[in-house]
């Protein structure tokens, strides 16, 4: 989902390093391995949408004793490739939000210890990809289009259900979607056209779509906050694009951060656009708090974090005992039948087809 994933994420992702959860509660112990007192820190690396209550982390502080430091580190794309370039010497302990498109890029090069999490039995088994249990499942959401409402309704125009429609000449000069060399989102999307269109005609619908002038830039931030009309920073940056690739959960965003509160989402989701994400959290191969580290990819799966999860990242929970907040379900768009791929064939085509997705979009 780095997600990264709506405009109230991105509020909060200013700042990249923080500490989320003030130093207290019991002693963190001792390293089960050394017996050395255990650092009583545990960094959380992730995409820039990381964002979690305060009240959430003092409680996983209370439990553990451990204070949770974010080290942020940009798009998910960018994120799991920086933790590749450390391997052995990661930036932190454990890392999250690498998603079912990246996924064996991460486990091929390493990057994590395998670890069985507490709490497994409460999420369901086809979102445990991984049976080496390298990575947790923590949520689940969908890519999608999303429109800006009052662009169409001025228009008088019908904003557009599926990705045929995006090649239509009434939506030329509208779209804007990610680089999926550089931006989760914008590799879901094009595993999507993938899937939809089939290994050889996937090729011919971008082709469709560049002549009708979609626009491509290298992250979900930007595309959303600065060149989409219908967010709250794309109003501020006069963004003139009223398509998006971005998440069905993004609407309940734009009602809960607009002053008054409107009754209905301004942005809507093309619902015949959308492409499944699973993101993971990983115990980080080298980290100098592997305790602190198993006891955080357990409370990522808590009932507790995944509650509070859906109003602070937009993406659903992935535990069968979580509850959705009213407002998630009221604005948020449920897809009944999302593209979806098989990991082991994202894993032998995702590098192929972003080098074919450069050659006919970006040259």
């Amino acid at each position: 989902m780095n997600t990264k994933k709506a405009a109230a994420v991105a509020l909060v992702a200013a700042l990249g390093v923080s500490t989320l959860a003030a130093c207290g509660g019991k002693d963190a112990g001792k390293d089960k391995a050394t017996g050395t007192p255990a650092p009583k820190t545990v960094t959380l690396v992730s995409h820039d949408s990381f964002n979690a209550s305060k009240e959430v982390l003092a409680e996983f502080t209370r439990q553990t004793g451990f204070t949770i430091k974010v080290l942020k580190s940009g798009d998910a794309g960018a994120a799991v490739n920086k933790e590749i370039l450390t391997k052995g010497s990661p930036q932190g302990d454990v890392f999250f939000g690498v998603d079912n498109t990246l996924l064996s890029r991460a486990l091929d090069n390493g990057i994590f210890t395998p670890y069985e999490a507490k709490g497994l039995d409460r999420i369901p088994a086809a979102l445990q990809t991984d049976k080496e249990h390298r990575v947790t499942p923590i949520d689940s959401g969908d890519i999608c289009v999303n429109y800006d409402k009052q662009y169409f309704a001025d228009k008088k125009l019908a904003p557009p259900q599926s990705f045929d429609d995006l090649a239509k000449p009434a939506y030329k000069d509208l779209l804007v979607v990610e680089n999926p060399e550089r931006s989760s989102p914008g590799l879901g999307f094009l595993l999507g056209t993938a899937a939809q269109y089939g290994d050889g005609g996937w090729q011919d619908y971008w082709k469709k779509l560049k002549a009708n002038g979609v626009k491509t830039v290298d992250s979900w931030e930007l595309a959303y906050n600065q060149e989409f009309s219908g967010s709250a920073g794309g109003k501020k940056a006069k963004g003139d694009r009223p398509l998006v690739v971005s998440y069905a959960s993004s609407p309940p965003v734009e009602v809960l951060y607009a002053e008054p509160q409107p009754k209905v989402a301004p942005t809507g989701v093309s619902t015949g656009t959308c492409f499944r994400q699973t993101e993971f959290a990983g115990l980080l191969n080298g980290a100098k708090n592997p305790e602190g580290g198993k006891a955080l990819i357990d409370f990522l799966i808590s009932k507790k974090f995944q509650d509070d999860m859906p109003l602070q990242m937009f993406v659903n929970p992935v535990t069968n005992d979580a509850t959705l907040p009213e407002l998630f379900t009221k604005h948020g768009v449920v897809v009944d039948k999302p593209e979806t791929m098989a990991p082991d064939k994202i894993a032998a085509n995702r590098d192929q087809w972003i080098q074919q997705w450069t050659s006919l979009v970006l040259k």
